[in-house]
């Protein structure tokens, strides 16, 4: 919805994005609504998730990725993958890239006068190394455990912000 739109209550919307939106924003957006739900009326928040790519439009979350998040109590089964629009730029407050080249991405796409806020997941992280959230596609389990823990660190801080 727009945020002109009288019959949005949202206070507060937020995307994540990585490159194809199959493994890092989808557990993003998983992880961050599970906290909301948590912690603060999820009513008063809306939040979603994008690729830069378009490679796996309207495919599920990697199963990987699934099950990081089921082995952490958060089902993110029912998202389907999706490229980041225009509309996006307008529709949401804030735009959180997994890493520096999506966020160069963002940049790059964002139309002129756009008023969202753009920035990495990591600038959040109370251990934020490199900024980066690394993809783990090319990897095994392993990798989702870590980048699960960076996904949850830092999302918890940034709803601590959020919310304050």
């Amino acid at each position: 919805m727009s945020r002109d739109d009288p019959f949005d209550t949202t206070d507060i919307s937020v995307l994540f994005v990585c490159l194809g939106n199959i493994c890092r924003s989808p557990l993003a957006e998983g992880v961050f609504r599970h906290l909301a739900i948590e912690r603060a009326d999820p009513t008063r928040l809306s939040i979603d998730s994008a690729g830069t790519g378009g490679w796996h439009v309207g495919h599920p979350p990697d199963p990987r990725s699934q099950a990081v998040a089921r082995q952490n109590g958060i089902s993110i089964e029912q998202q389907q993958a999706r490229r980041v629009s225009p509309e996006d730029f307008s529709r949401f407050d804030l735009i959180v890239a997994m890493d520096g080249t999506n966020l160069h991405d963002l940049e790059q796409l964002r139309p002129s006068g756009s008023s969202a806020r753009l920035a990495r997941l990591r600038d959040w992280d109370p251990e934020p190394g490199d900024g980066d959230v690394p993809d783990p596609y090319y990897g095994g389990p392993d990798g989702f455990d870590r980048v699960y823990a960076m996904i949850d660190r830092s999302c918890q801080a940034l709803l601590n912000d959020l919310l304050a």
